[in-house]
């Protein structure tokens, strides 16, 4: 986890320092809606719910939030603070869950879900991200928060299927592709964020899930092997394997 304080923490400030230095008009920090902690019933969080990261990562990222507010507040920095759902999409490197999905169907290995795969995500193409980035930076105020959601929530076993579907199999062939395993430390089971303040700049995302999907898959389908070269170590899972006393007729 000090890795996540090095980049998220110390990173951050060494950007706030030299954009205070050069006297930028505009500083962008993407955040994650994991600070607002673990959300398993109730309503949407806004903007303005007290931070509860429930993890070491994501701590990291309030912190980092801190840092930022902190340099607004002291110096005048021209700050906005973003705070996404989990993004998907070409280019991502394949440790994260879609991504690495895709990859392990395209070279004949399982998808490999922690715990009973019940943790659910919110997803976002990420050029729905960008564009929601690019309104914020030029219709936001300077010192504001915006939440980027999305509609699409899916359990992560419900996201190895639809996969596995999308690549072609039949239903009575998921067993074949996914294997459970034990779950990973620091699994919160949802997050849920309100998107209200940002749709009323204008955004909402174009892009439909399984478009979405398909459109990642052909990416990784033409450019697997070229772009990252050796990722087995990325498709592992981790940290450890299957416990018998996962349900495995849930499949």
């Amino acid at each position: 986890m000090l890795i996540s304080s090095r980049n998220n923490v110390m990173g951050t400030h060494i950007l706030l320092e030299a954009a205070k230095i050069r006297k930028i008009t505009r500083f962008i920090h993407v955040s994650t809606d994991e600070v607002y902690g673990e959300v398993i019933n109730g309503p949407d969080c806004p903007e303005d719910t007290i931070l509860s990261p429930s993890n070491p990562y994501s701590a990291t990222k309030a912190a980092a939030e801190c840092l930022v507010k902190a340099y607004h507040k002291s110096f005048g920095l021209p700050i906005m603070i973003t705070r996404s759902n989990n993004v998907y999409g070409p280019y991502q490197f394949p440790e994260k869950i879609t991504s690495k999905f895709v990859c392990s169907l395209l070279k004949g290995k399982k998808c490999y879900i922690h715990g009973d795969g019940q943790n659910s995500r919110k997803y976002l193409y990420a050029a729905d991200v960008a564009d929601a980035i690019d309104i914020i930076f030029h219709k936001g105020s300077i010192g504001e928060t915006y939440n980027i959601g999305s509609p699409s929530e899916i359990s992560n076993l419900e996201m190895a299927k639809r996969l596995i579907l999308l690549f072609g199999y039949k239903e009575n062939e998921m067993g074949e592709h996914i294997e459970f395993v034990r779950d990973r430390a620091f699994n919160d089971r949802r997050y849920a964020i309100d998107c209200s303040k940002l749709e009323k700049l204008g955004w909402s995302p174009r892009m439909t899930f399984d478009e979405g999907l398909l459109k990642t898959i052909e990416w990784y389908r033409q450019c697997t092997d070229t772009w990252w070269g050796d990722i087995s170590s990325a498709l592992i899972p981790h940290p450890f394997k299957v416990i018998p006393s996962y349900d495995e007729s849930a499949i």
